[in-house]
């Protein structure tokens, strides 16, 4: 699941909770980072073991990790809100774009709303995320606002506090779109690594959380079909990617 790899067009990173018993049992972060090579292979990274309260100082010990396995560049790095993580992602990688995922900041849109209202604010929010540009979108936005922040006010708290990395999707192909839009490229991992931790219960310390973690991610893919329905979705964005990022993707 990994190999060297100069150039990464978008990495993926995410978190996965796992019970693990220290003093006791509590919650603990691991965080995945998945990369899309130039021939759309996906890459596992790495895990690494968190406590909640990682910052810059643990995403840069994280990020020169791979950087010093071979990876001189990345374009684009999808993630959700975790403190730290940008600064580190531009001090690694200076040209580097740092993406919310946008599927992530609609899910947490619905947390704080009524369910009877999911549909509606769904529908409203959409011409947020397909505008054209940033321009059309923060007058969507505004509209959107109107209508719901009086209700729910930790709703535009929340938009607002991610748009300087919800506005680069704006700028790209919608082929790129299909691709940064969501984290279908890391969902399904972590849907693998749920079922795996669940059916254990919890740990007894972060090693043996890991090396479930990896197991799991030794038997992913056995037959090779998913690595073959992704690269077939791979392409088009590619060709998007090998002109927005002209001299950097080979």
């Amino acid at each position: 699941m990994t190999r060297n790899c100069r150039v990464y067009p978008v990495v993926f990173i995410d978190a996965i909770v796992v019970k693990v018993r220290d003093g006791q049992v509590r919650n603990k972060p691991f965080y995945v980072a998945v990369g899309v090579a130039t021939g759309g292979e996906r890459d596992i990274l790495g895990i690494w073991a968190g406590d909640g309260g990682e910052g810059a100082k643990f995403w840069l010990g994280v990020l020169t990790d791979i950087k010093n396995r071979g990876v001189e560049d990345v374009c684009i790095v999808v993630c959700d809100g975790l403190k730290g993580l940008p600064d580190a992602i531009n001090t690694t990688w200076e040209l580097t774009t740092v993406q919310t995922c946008i599927i992530h900041l609609i899910r947490n849109t619905f947390k704080f709303a009524s369910r009877k209202y999911w549909d509606q604010i769904a529908r409203d929010l959409k011409p947020v995320y397909t505008a054209p540009n940033e321009a059309a979108a923060r007058a969507r936005f505004e509209e959107f606002a109107d209508k719901w922040a009086t209700m729910y006010p930790a709703i535009r708290v929340l938009w607002e506090n991610a748009w300087a990395e919800f506005i680069p999707f704006l700028d790209y192909d919608v082929e790129i779109r299909r691709i940064i839009c969501s984290t279908n490229a890391i969902e399904s991992l972590n849907a693998r690594y749920r079922r795996a931790v669940r059916a254990r219960g919890h740990f007894p310390n972060d090693a043996a959380a890991l090396k479930c973690l990896y197991l799991v991610t030794r038997s992913l893919d056995p037959t090779g079909r998913g690595r073959a329905r992704w690269l077939t979705r791979w392409k088009p964005a590619l060709n998007a990617f090998a002109i927005t990022f002209e001299g950097r993707i080979n």
